[in-house]
């Protein structure tokens, strides 16, 4: 089998379809068969994140416009549910993944949601094997849009472990306890919820992830209504190494997002077996099980006691074993398998 897998979104470091691409795409070709290929498509510059030995097909702009017609592909696995980067050959089959229907849940206005849907339609419309990274994610694929049929398989993302570094400090070490959150600071994570959170302690709050400016404001604005903006630090993006001193250094981890179709910063956190509350929409609960704690609203009184109780329950039972168990069941040799299976089943029908 000749599969391309499409990296393009990798033009885009520190987000979470950088990660899925880059991971998948290492586990795929460590896990192939000795007649199997995986060849990456991405853009001029980005081979740098895999072996060099590999094989690449290189994403061009024009691309868009006129595909290139790739006799030596079996099979095109599109990776983001509304890429324009897709053979039109009906000789080349075609798997496609959806990550989420996260628009739905973001209060866009109708004519902009039905655009939205209308572009993942027309993936949906080209594919022959749809494959979804969570059973939320599946039904929403069933509700709102035409599947007619076509196999669609769920499987999970993995999550890779990032060593902790002896003798490593991270560019901003907090002075005293801290709680940690991480993903793309904008509106959809929710995190300016979090800052009631520091009312009555010393702890200080640190979120890291790339940074939309006008969110990044609402959230210290929120920080100076409770008088707590010393202890609140947006850092941007961090690097893996920093990331894993903040999980392994945290208190507790934070992830009170409103739309997720996965959610892997929360299994990062519970791969070092830290206490990790979530909010409880979207997929959130399905992937942290009964591992987490969760937030039913975003009042500062019930967050404030959600926290508190999180807390003294993890002091007391000490859980840190069985929160890492359950984070181990998400891997990218897991994934990888699941999708070298459906590469298959695709191929053979």
């Amino acid at each position: 089998m000749n599969i391309a897998f499409d990296c393009e979104r990798m033009k885009y470091p520190h987000t979470g379809l950088f990660e899925y691409c880059h991971h998948l795409g290492l586990a795929l070709k460590d896990s192939a068969a000795l007649h199997d290929h995986i060849k990456y498509y991405l853009r001029d510059g980005d081979q740098q994140y895999f072996d060099p030995a590999s094989e690449f097909l290189v994403r061009k702009v024009l691309h868009k416009f006129i595909f290139p017609n790739y006799s030596k592909v079996d099979l095109w696995h599109i990776t983001h549910q509304t890429s324009v980067y897709v053979p039109k050959s009906d000789k080349i089959k075609k798997v496609l993944t959806i990550h989420d229907l996260n628009f739905l849940y973001e209060e866009k206005p109708a004519w902009k949601q039905k655009n939205y849907l209308q572009k993942h339609q027309r993936n949906i419309d080209r594919a022959d094997h749809i494959v979804a990274i969570s059973n939320f994610t599946k039904n929403d694929i069933l509700k709102y849009l035409h599947t007619d049929g076509k196999p669609i398989t769920v499987i999970y993302n993995g999550c890779a472990d990032v060593p902790v570094l002896k003798d490593l400090k991270p560019s901003y070490q907090p002075s005293a306890p801290f709680l940690f959150a991480l993903g793309t600071v904008n509106a959809k994570k929710n995190f300016h919820v979090l800052i009631p959170l520091l009312v009555n302690n010393d702890m200080e709050l640190i979120i890291s992830g790339r940074i939309d400016p006008a969110y990044q404001q609402k959230i210290m604005d929120e920080a100076q209504k409770y008088n707590v903006t010393s202890r609140v630090k947006v850092t941007g993006p961090v690097s893996d190494q920093d990331k894993a001193w903040y999980f392994k250094n945290c208190e507790a981890f934070l992830f009170p997002s409103l739309a997720e179709g996965f959610g892997i910063p929360p299994i990062e956190a519970m791969r070092f077996g830290k206490p990790t509350f979530l909010s409880r929409t979207t997929s959130l609960p399905e992937i942290g099980g009964t591992a987490a704690y969760y937030f039913d609203n975003y009042d500062p009184e019930h967050m404030q006691k959600v926290f508190r109780d999180g807390m003294n329950d993890y002091q007391q039972k000490q859980p840190a074993a069985d929160i890492i168990k359950h984070a181990s069941q998400f891997n990218w040799e897991t994934s990888a398998a699941a999708y070298w299976k459906v590469y298959k089943e695709t191929l053979t029908k």
